[in-house]
């Protein structure tokens, strides 16, 4: 038997039935999902830490560098570069125009002064001296007439045989004549002293340089120098070093000229090692460059053996004044803060303390400093950026206490950026 159902009381059942959660719907996998991911990480947070106390981070010590600080005299002094001067540099040049006949030398010779050169073809000159030698004669020659008439002139005159005009034309005919061997004289001078210019001689002792006009050409008497020079000539033998230092150090240098000289350490770096040599400074410059600020100063030096040559640069040393007694430490332990220079010093238990310091002067190598140090003291000079004040430090293999004068090395001023040079 068959029952048919109602669609609209089937409706109204199932509208009667409680809503609930779907095994099959969305919310109840996620609070499944969620309730199982607490569980894990309260788990994980147990097993980690309860009943487990974290254990302390090690501190370790930095490793440093130090060195000890000195108690010694300090010298005070200046590095530069020098340029080597020529004592002289001669431009050689022709004093009559004519052929270039003859080269006594060759380039780069060492010459004497007074040592033949060049000659210029002298037939030119040798005639015109001739000519004039010829001309002096016959006017000497009609002199001599002249004076033997106006004599015979002033005696008939005073027999009264003459007149007055006579005597007197006579006489100044005979000064003419004087006269004119006089201008002969002085012309036979010049062609003599122009064939004498015809051999160019050395005008001082030194080096040649390379030959600018060769045999053949035409040479000229220019007042342009550069336009007529037949070669240079540099005089090496001595020769000067020149250098500049800053204008604050102008009261050092007078200071140092008053008490006896100045003297320069030049270190020619040639090729069996570095080698200095010892100079005095035999000028200083009358005017600071306004430019840079610097005064020029010269030294002297002998160069017997001729190894410095014009224009050759070199590192120069110049001893200026110094500081007796002064703490000496080297320049790597002395550093810059916002509050100015320090040192950092170790304690007994190597442990790190800073000490404010002012730098008295820096020589590339050491600084001579005051602060509260005391010979002995150390101070940390490789490793300061891993340190902080009061903290434990290790000490690694040191390089060796300041020392020295600091008369060495570069060739920089002595007081790089960052380490005055004041408070002298």
């Amino acid at each position: 038997m068959n029952m048919q159902v109602n669609p609209h009381l089937e409706r109204q059942a199932a509208a009667s039935k409680p809503q609930g959660i779907s095994a099959r719907s969305p919310a109840r996998k996620y609070l499944i999902g969620g309730g199982a991911l607490v569980l894990i990480l309260g788990g994980f947070w147990y097993f980690t830490n309860a009943g487990h106390q974290r254990p302390a981070p090690i501190v370790r010590a930095a490793p440093v560098k130090i060195a000890t600080v000195e108690q010694r005299t300090m010298p005070v002094i200046e590095r530069t570069i020098g340029t080597i001067v020529a004592n002289s540099s001669v431009a050689v040049t022709a004093r009559v125009t004519g052929q270039l006949d003859r080269i006594f030398f060759k380039e780069g010779d060492l010459v004497k002064a007074g040592q033949l050169l060049f000659q210029i073809d002298p037939r030119p000159y040798k005639a015109a001296l001739d000519q004039a030698v010829a001309q002096q004669a016959r006017d000497q020659a009609q002199l001599e007439n002249a004076l033997a008439n106006a004599r015979r002139y002033a005696t008939l005159f005073q027999q009264d045989a003459i007149s007055v005009q006579q005597r007197d034309l006579m006489e100044s005919t005979a000064r003419s004549l004087e006269a004119t061997v006089a201008a002969d004289k002085a012309a036979v001078d010049m062609a003599r002293l122009n064939m004498d210019f015809t051999r160019i001689h050395s005008p001082v002792n030194g080096k040649t340089g390379p030959i600018l006009i060769q045999l053949g050409n035409m040479v000229t008497a220019s007042a342009s120098v550069a336009a007529a020079a037949l070669v240079t000539i540099n005089e090496i033998q001595p020769v000067k070093i020149s250098f500049f230092l800053p204008q604050a150090d102008l009261p050092r240098i007078q200071a140092m000229a008053r008490r006896g000289g100045l003297t320069a350490t030049i270190n020619l770096h040639d090729a069996g090692g570095d080698h200095n040599i010892q100079a005095p400074v035999i000028f200083i410059g009358n005017a600071v460059n306004a430019t840079n600020g610097t005064i020029e100063l010269r030294a002297e030096f002998a160069n017997k053996d001729a190894t410095l040559v014009p224009g050759q640069l070199v590192d120069i040393v110049v001893g200026l004044s110094e500081i007796p007694n002064a703490l000496v430490v080297p320049r790597e332990a002395v550093n810059t803060g916002p509050e100015g220079q320090y040192v950092y010093r170790l304690t007994a238990e190597n442990t790190a303390e800073q000490v404010p310091v002012k730098v008295l002067f820096d020589d590339t190598v050491n600084d001579a400093i005051s602060g509260n140090l005391k010979p002995g003291d150390r101070v940390i000079v490789d490793g300061q950026l891993r340190v902080q004040p009061g903290s434990k430090v290790t000490i690694t293999p040191s390089r060796a206490p300041a020392g020295g004068e600091g008369a060495g090395g570069g060739a920089g001023r002595g007081a790089p950026a960052g380490h005055g040079a004041g408070g002298l």
